[in-house]
Parts: structure tokens; C-alpha cells; sequence
């Protein structure tokens, strides 16, 4: 998509006032729709224009990505298009890459930038909404940008769940132990609410679909939660989080506490109790930090990168400012102690984005703006199919109850009626019907299939091969082929090692030919598109 710059002033609007909304999440999604009802007449007249810049053209609800990724929810249903829902504002596709208030400009790299040669476009302003969220924070482990996966996106929800089910077909068809011990192993680094839901609802899925496979059992998968204080999920109280940890080990899932990881290389997760598991699969959720577009402004941020803000949610000391959600340091005022922030997550961001666009709207009409004050009702979290903890009010639930309650506060706060019915339809046939244990990891090369079939043909086979046509030597070609592992060649690959691989470097995802737990199925360091 290209989308041209939109002029600032023009003759037909000369009082128009543009609010941009940086950022497409829970606070930019929720603010800009709040804006878009509220003042519908100044927007249908054109004296206000909201313009949306985002990178991706839908919001993700990121509550449901552990269950995206067991394949309750399809993945389409966890994003709310936005084009449909912020129909009387403009969407931009692109990423702001700067800001400067002081001339109200952003600086904005579209799809189109670099196709067009003409750099980046200079969208002018007169209210900022900064929301820009997070991005996942990583330390400087060893190995972890070229193994880790993180868990973010639905892009990386899907692509972790084909990965897992990738892992299955291998350790179910190779003979080698090591490669298959190193399939069967998933660590999962961080004991928030991203590692132990996705964990706990992956574990559950990969536990379902190993009884469909004639050579796994349930207690051949080893998962491994490592974090680095002394409990996990501390937002459900102390209690409830060792709850939590009794009932991850019920399961068999090794969860190392006070536990650091100190590298990956080689695909061996080394951790710092001394530990050492060869695996294919480090999954990343250990936090976030504020979108690096923070930096590139002149706006005051606070010693963690956030932007430092009053509870009217202005950026403090900044006019024509706003911000909210992940990016903003907003202080708690329901707190008892001083300086206290609220926490970066959803629970407030949805409500930050309410406040936010009424004090928008009140500062456009002259009204006063009212702080941003929250007491925090307490958090859910789902641990699997009928299993999950919570700690709301002051009550504390385990069990069905508590992931009853995750399920219908969730449903309740994804955006738009659709959205509820699709995922609500979608769970009430869950219930009916088996799960679905495909993987559609092909789906992330689309082209692959194609290029091989367009490319150059395979060169002719090696003459010292076929020269000798006796039985003999037909028996140990087919013993000790070159296309597999321990000598079960695989004859796809021994007809199509001569074809060229497609651009993005993809294999066959039936070759195991690579003993050192690096070939196989697709890296998983490298998540693909959302498949459905």
C-alpha cells in the first residue's frame, strides 16, 4: 500500500486541527475510536482530522495469543482491522521513525519509501497521542538473536505453535537420539503472564496432539521455565504464584527459579545453576520495553525510557502533548505511597485511552481535564484448557473458576461485537469438536514450492553411482543415502538437492539431515506470518 502525505492546512480546511495517533495498539486504537465518536461533527466538517500511523493495519488483543497459539481462537480473530473500526480517520501503514514537537512534525517510513526513492514523509501535527507501546527486552545472551523466539505478536504465536508441532514430526521420524531429545525440549525464559500462559497452553496443546503419534508419549516432551526472581506471576500474589509453580511441576514442567540463561549457542540453553539442554526452541518473554521511537524525539523521558507524564496524561511540562499505555509513565494516584507508577499492561491502558481522549476533547473545546485514576482490580491468568489462577478484589481462585473468569473478562473487553461473537462461536465448537493438531508452517514460504518447480533442473546423478547396476549396489544407496539421518534417506530430498531453495533460504521441512540440531525444519528463530 502507498499512501501519499497528507498536506497540513490545505485552502479548503485552513483552522482544520490534525491529531496524530502514533501506534495501533490497546491506547491508539482505543483513543483514536474514542476521538472518532466524540467528535464526529468537527470530523464530518473537517475542522479536526485524526490520522493513525501504525505498522501493522490491525490491533492485536495480546490476551489471546496463548490461546491463538493452541489453536483455540483462529489467529485472525484475535485483530481488530482497523480500517473497519477507525472508518473517519486516515490510516497510515508505516513507522514514525522521529519527532519533533517543537515544529509538530513526524518523520514517517511508509511501505512505499523505499520503492518510491524519495525518503520518508513529514506529516505535520497540532495534538500528539504518543502510544506507540513496546517492543520485547533482551539481554545480551549468547545465541538469543539467532535461536530465541519471542512472543509478541500473532505472527510469532503461530509461528511458535507450527514450530512445536515441526519438533514432533521430527523427533517422531529421525533415529537419532540427541536430535530427537533436542526437538522435545522447549524452554521458555520469563515467568510473567506471556511465558507461563503461553507455556502452560502449549504444553497442554503439544500433550493433546503426542497421542496421535505412534513413537511420543506425553512424558518424552521436556518444557523448562526458567526465571530469574524467586516466583512467577507475581501480579496474582504470592500465594497464588506458588499455586502456579506446584502446578506446572504436577504436570512435569521443570520451572527453575532464581535461574538465569546464560547462553544458547548451538542451540544448547545453558543456564546459570549450571544446567545445559540442547533444544530447538527458546521461546523469550522476559518484558518489554518502550518503542525505540521514545529516543528519536524531544520529548522528557524518565530513567527506564518512558515518557514522563501528569495524571491528565500530558507529557509533563509539554503542551499539545499526550500519552498513555506501555510508553507512558503515568503516576498512580490511588497508590499509598509517592511517586508509585501504574503498571504498563492492559488493565490500564484501555482505561488510560478513555480518559486520554476526554481530556483531548475537552482541551479542543475549552473544557477541563480530569486525572486518570485506576485501583487496580487484580489479574487472571490461564495455565491451559480448564486450568488457570486468579486474584481479583481480593479473591483468589485456581482452577476451573479462575480460567472461567480469564475466558469472560477477556471476551468482554476485545473490541467490537464481532470480534466477541467470532471468538465466543469459536470456543463453543472447541467444545464440541476435537482440536485441531495441524501445522501449516509451510504457509510462511509461500513461493517455495513454486521456485523449486521453475528453477533449473537437478543435475544428472552421480555416475559412480548409477554405474553399477547390480542389486548390491542398488540396496546400500537406498541404506545410506545422503537424505537422511542414520541412514533413512528421504527420496524427496536425494531428487531435489540439485534445486535452488527460494529466496528466503527455505528447505524441505522433511530434511533432517543435519545431525547437529541446525537443519530440519525451518529456523525457529525466525517466526513467520500469522497462518490460520
Amino acid at each position: 500500500m502507498v499512501t501519499a502525505a497528507i498536506p497540513r492546512g490545505t485552502d479548503e480546511s485552513p483552522a482544520r486541527v490534525r491529531v496524530l495517533v502514533v501506534g495501533g495498539g490497546y491506547v491508539g486504537m482505543y483513543t483514536a475510536l474514542r476521538l472518532q465518536r466524540q467528535l464526529k461533527a468537527e470530523m464530518r466538517s473537517g475542522a479536526v482530522e485524526v490520522v493513525v500511523v501504525t505498522p501493522d493495519p490491525y490491533m492485536t488483543y495480546q490476551p489471546f495469543l496463548p490461546e491463538a497459539a493452541a489453536g483455540n481462537i483462529s489467529p485472525r480473530h484475535v485483530v481488530v482491522p482497523l480500517r473497519r473500526v477507525l472508518d473517519h480517520c486516515r490510516i497510515v501503514i508505516g513507522e514514525v521513525t522521529s519527532i519533533d514537537h517543537a515544529k509538530r512534525t513526524a518523520v514517517v517510513a511508509t511501505l512505499a519509501t523505499e520503492e518510491e526513492a524519495a525518503g520518508p514523509l513529514e506529516l505535520g501535527y497540532d495534538e500528539l497521542v504518543l502510544a506507540p507501546g513496546s517492543i520485547s527486552r533482551t539481554l545480551p545472551v549468547p545465541g538469543l538473536a539467532d535461536h530465541g523466539i519471542g512472543f509478541k505478536t500473532v505472527e510469532e504465536a503461530i509461528g511458535l505453535r507450527n514450530h512445536v508441532i515441526e519438533q514432533m514430526d521430527i523427533a517422531s521420524s529421525t533415529r537419532d537420539p540427541a536430535i530427537r531429545d533436542a526437538a522435545l525440549t522447549f524452554v521458555f525464559v520469563g515467568g510473567g503472564f506471556a511465558g507461563v500462559e503461553a507455556l502452560g497452553e502449549l504444553e497442554d496443546m503439544a500433550r493433546y496432539t503426542s497421542r496421535y503419534y505412534h513413537n511420543i508419549k506425553p512424558e518424552d516432551l521436556k518444557w523448562v521455565l526458567v526465571e530469574a526472581s524467586d516466583r512467577i506471576l507475581p501480579e496474582v500474589g504470592e500465594e497464588m504464584g506458588r499455586y502456579t509453580v506446584r502446578e506446572l511441576r504436577a504436570r512435569n514442567i521443570d520451572v527453575r527459579l532464581e535461574t538465569r540463561l546464560e547462553s544458547c549457542v548451538d542451540r544448547v540453553a545453558v543456564l546459570s545453576d549450571g544446567s545445559r539442554f540442547p533444544t530447538r526452541t527458546v521461546v523469550w518473554t522476559a518484558g518489554v520495553k518502550p518503542a525505540p521511537v521514545l529516543a528519536s524525539t524531544d520529548l522528557p523521558l524518565n530513567e527506564r525510557g518512558r515518557l514522563r507524564c501528569t495524571p491528565h496524561l500530558t507529557v509533563e511540562g509539554v503542551e499539545h502533548a499526550w500519552a498513555a499505555g506501555d510508553a507512558a509513565a503515568v503516576p498512580d494516584v490511588t497508590a499509598s505511597e509517592t511517586g508509585r507508577e501504574c503498571a504498563p499492561n492492559a488493565q490500564h491502558a484501555v482505561r488510560q485511552a478513555k480518559v486520554l481522549a476526554e481530556n483531548l476533547v475537552a482541551s479542543l473545546r475549552g473544557g477541563t481535564p480530569r486525572r486518570y485514576a485506576h485501583r487496580y482490580a487484580g489479574s487472571v491468568a490461564s495455565l491451559g484448557l480448564h486450568k488457570g489462577v486468579a486474584h481479583v478484589y481480593g479473591r483468589k481462585l485456581k482452577g476451573y473458576p479462575a480460567w472461567f473468569m480469564h475466558r469472560a473478562y477477556h471476551l468482554s473487553r476485545i473490541p467490537t461485537f464481532n470480534r466477541k461473537a467470532r471468538v465466543m462461536a469459536e470456543w463453543t465448537l472447541a467444545g464440541l469438536f476435537k482440536r485441531e493438531i495441524v501445522s501449516l508452517g509451510s504457509l510462511e514460504h509461500p513461493r517455495a514450492e513454486f521456485a523449486q518447480a521453475a528453477g533449473p533442473p537437478p543435475p544428472p546423478p552421480d555416475t559412480a553411482v548409477t554405474a553399477d547396476s547390480s542389486p548390491d549396489a542398488h540396496d546400500t544407496a537406498d541404506q545410506t543415502g545422503t537424505g537422511g539421518i542414520g541412514g533413512t534417506g528421504n527420496s524427496r530430498d536425494a531428487r531435489d538437492t540439485g534445486a535452488p531453495k527460494d529466496t528466503q533460504g527455505r528447505r524441505d521441512t522433511r530434511d533432517t539431515r543435519d545431525t547437529g540440531g541446525q537443519g530440519g525444519a525451518r529456523d525457529p528463530g525466525i517466526p513467520g506470518p500469522a497462518t490460520d
